[in-house]
């Protein structure tokens, strides 16, 4: 190759590489934000659940605040700077009653699992494994919380 062959795909080569990397880093930080409005949902389900399903809701919001702390540590590897988490999220249902403690632990583990299908499609095969990791164990808690399992957690169900 000449030199200014060799410079040009020199130059998209790189200019790839950076499309992925915003890619990767705009995947990560998506469940990052999912992860953190996790945590901040099973602490109010967990005010209104006691006994067993208080320990449950605790140890899954500790398993978030886990994997949000990789995530963060993920972006930062990466040149990237985490998003912070909000003071307060606006939750998809009222929480008052058990119940809805239990409904709303399911749909922040579907939220969750949507978030990591980003993360399925960058190049890279270890952050790749860390999504489908991540979207089995929240099919595996959506399933406790609601008794039943989801095919194909994250994402919607076609409509007939």
């Amino acid at each position: 190759m000449s030199g200014p062959v060799r410079k040009a795909s020199a130059v998209r080569k790189a200019s790839a590489v950076r499309k992925a990397s915003a890619n990767t880093l705009a995947a990560l930080q998506a469940a990052l934000a999912a992860e953190q409005a996790a945590s901040y949902g099973y602490g109010v389900a967990g005010a209104h659940l006691s006994g067993p399903r208080f320990a449950a809701a605790s140890a899954d919001c500790v398993a978030h605040e886990r994997a949000r702390d990789r995530l963060t540590a993920m972006i930062t590897a990466l040149g990237g700077e985490p998003r912070p988490a909000a003071a307060a999220y606006r939750l998809p249902i009222a929480v008052r009653t058990p119940a809805a403690a239990r409904s709303l632990a399911v749909i922040l583990e579907r939220q969750v699992a949507t978030a990591y299908l980003g993360l399925v499609a960058v190049r890279d095969p270890a952050l790749r494994r860390i999504a489908a990791i991540n979207m089995r164990d929240c099919a595996v808690r959506s399933a406790r919380w609601s008794g039943r399992a989801q095919a194909f957690p994250g994402l919607s169900r076609p409509s007939m």
